[in-house]
């Protein structure tokens, strides 16, 4: 049976609500109708079992920081989108950064929870408990006949976006991917970078996710796109097999080997390197080639070197140079830890 911890990065569920009433947030007259949606939701909120300082954060995005705002993108929880609309948006996330609320994004709430590993059931719970309590204190544009009512048409009905990360190396390399978008495309789901729609496959990493929420219902979108990433999952370790009996198996071992002793020895790092070299080495690491216990620890490191996140760490403003340098040394301390030396 096929390991999906070394395939399957993450789960994502999200939910598209809206509240009746209002326009939706690219319609809304003034920031004025905008603040009142923040307050209504924040209030709301703040009303629930469970809801208080130390389980939630609220960030009224006008007030976070370019840099702040940067962090919270770059650890998915909040959206570039989100971003752009800062002067009347705001995001609440809780505490171990697992589950947050978008206001103001495309829809009025955009609820997510995000976890570990293939958790899609898990994770829809989760979700789907705070959604029952959001809903108690405040009333959501439904139709009887389409469902929930969102800013997208291809949101309509259920508003459910289940999503699964997949590292997928070998169907990439092998030239696989072209069938594998095809054949996900016509069952209804879809293939997208790492930050969602319009962004690049970086380090061999695919979100698969439905595309359609209208006319099917919550499980069986769950079930679908749980079946689907099982194959795909399947098809990955397949091709992982072909690389490591091909003709071009030493030169992938001898890629992720240079790609690792990189990592482990350099003095400067700048992150698309690091993008492409820790991608590199991951796969070396579920070829068996390099000895890493918890392959999901790469994409940890990978997420806490991105720029802001580096900044943040370091406790100053740092040049791209210094981030770079940074980036280099914790790379190579954290890398080596991680490892026990190659096979």
């Amino acid at each position: 049976m096929n390991d999906l911890s070394k395939t399957v990065v993450s789960t994502r569920i999200r939910l598209a609500r809206n509240i009746e009433g209002y326009p939706f947030p690219s319609h809304l007259k003034d920031e004025k109708q905008a603040r009142e949606i923040i307050r209504l939701v924040t209030s709301g909120l703040s009303r629930l079992d469970g809801f208080d300082d130390d389980q939630f954060n609220v960030y009224y995005m006008n007030a976070v920081s370019e840099e702040e705002a940067q962090i919270l993108k770059e650890n998915h929880l909040i959206s570039p989108n989100l971003i752009k609309n800062k002067r009347a948006s705001a995001a609440i996330i809780n505490t171990d950064e697992s589950v947050s609320i978008m206001i103001n994004e495309e829809d009025h709430l955009r609820e997510q929870c995000i976890l570990k590993g293939f958790e899609l059931d898990t994770a829809y719970k989760t979700m789907a408990k705070i959604d029952a309590r959001i809903s108690n204190s405040m009333k959501f544009a439904y139709d009887e006949q389409l469902g929930y009512l969102t800013a997208c048409p291809t949101n309509l009905g259920t508003g459910l976006r289940a999503s699964v990360m997949a590292f997928l190396p070998a169907l990439t390399i092998n030239g696989v991917m072209p069938r594998v978008y095809r054949s996900i495309s016509r069952l209804g789901l879809t293939v997208r970078g790492v930050y969602g729609e319009g962004s690049e496959a970086e380090g061999y990493m695919y979100q698969i996710s439905n595309e359609v929420t209208l006319g099917v219902t919550e499980k069986e979108i769950l079930t679908q796109v749980g079946d689907v990433v099982k194959k795909v999952a399947e098809l990955e370790e397949a091709e992982r097999l072909n690389l490591k009996k091909g003709p071009s198996s030493l030169e992938i071992k001898d890629n992720c080997m240079r790609a690792y002793g990189i990592l482990t020895n350099c003095a400067v790092l700048a992150t698309n390197e690091l993008l492409k070299l820790a991608a590199s080495v991951k796969l070396g690491a579920c070829l068996g080639y390099i000895n890493i216990d918890d392959v999901s620890a790469i994409d940890d490191l990978v997420i806490k070197m991105r720029p802001a996140n580096i900044t943040a760490a370091a406790g100053r403003a740092l040049s791209p140079v210094e981030r770079d340098v940074y980036r280099a040394e914790y790379v190579t301390k954290h890398l080596r830890q991680l490892t026990k030396g190659g096979n």
